[in-house]
């Protein structure tokens, strides 16, 4: 787990899963693809086998032994959803974010159909928890507007989007049922153009449905210099949500079962 993460939106990062394999336009300059891919071969390094898909079993319950609440990306270098992750380990790791339930979690998919399938069903135990957050990716209107579709048939308390990278106007979002909207750039070599019209689009939807907006970052290849300001200020809404108190027994058996 990362405790400190650079990601604005979030505090720290938890993969039980890593590596991924590409499905959209999204994907084309995946960041965690990059980083993975430079340790490829490296012995003893997480990231040794690169960005191959694989269970990390090891990393299960880390929030278990993380006693300050916190915001937690989960899978920031994979996709909890993909299809080769086992329909039983999607479901240890949502018993985890249950079982920590003082901290607050973020979990974003491009695999919208199976997220929808899954809350439906085998994890309907955590689709109605506030402290657990379900979000899809969404990046044009091709890819991105169906997911959004899939994320409200999804019987999930809190729903969010991550529009991120935003490659063209999504013009009119259907944002019924959704809770919090994150809006970005791509950053990085390589990097696709956002134009100020799209951002300002959806952040003007967004107020009139009276849905948080956070505005990530302009992006481009060197985004520290691009920043993050739109119309001279910055967009730092989160959906309201409360830390709970942290348990003061933790189950021990719980933690000794998932290691």
């Amino acid at each position: 787990m990362s405790l400190d993460s650079s990601i604005e939106w979030t505090d720290a990062t938890w993969n039980p899963v890593r590596g991924c394999t590409k499905i959209s336009p999204g994907c084309k300059h995946c960041y965690a693809e990059t980083f993975a891919e430079r340790f490829r071969d490296v012995k003893g390094h997480p990231y040794e086998q690169g960005f191959d898909l694989r269970l990390v079993r090891d990393k299960l319950a880390e929030p278990l032994r993380w006693r300050r609440p916190k915001m937690i990306f989960v899978n920031s270098m994979s996709d909890l959803f993909h299809d080769r992750v086992p329909d039983d380990y999607i479901v240890e790791v949502a018993r985890v974010m249950l079982a920590a339930s003082w901290h607050t979690y973020q979990v974003l998919t491009k695999r919208s159909e199976r997220l929808c399938e899954l809350l439906n069903s085998s994890l309907a135990f955590a689709a109605g928890q506030p402290h657990i957050w379900w979000g899809v990716s969404v990046e044009n209107r091709k890819y991105g507007l169906p997911r959004i579709d899939n994320l409200r048939d999804a019987n999930a308390r809190v729903r969010f989007l991550s529009v991120e990278p935003l490659l063209e106007d999504l013009s009119v979002i259907n944002l019924a049922g959704i809770h919090w909207v994150i809006v970005g750039g791509e950053s990085g070599p390589g990097a696709r153009p956002m134009k100020k019209e799209w951002v300002i689009s959806i952040r003007d939807q967004c107020r009139i449905a009276s849905v948080p907006f956070f505005f990530k970052q302009w992006g481009g290849t060197r985004k520290s210099l691009t920043g993050r300001k739109l119309d001279g200020r910055t967009y730092d809404e989160f959906p309201t949500h409360d830390y709970r108190r942290v348990l003061s027994a933790a189950n021990p058996g719980l933690e000794t079962a998932i290691a």
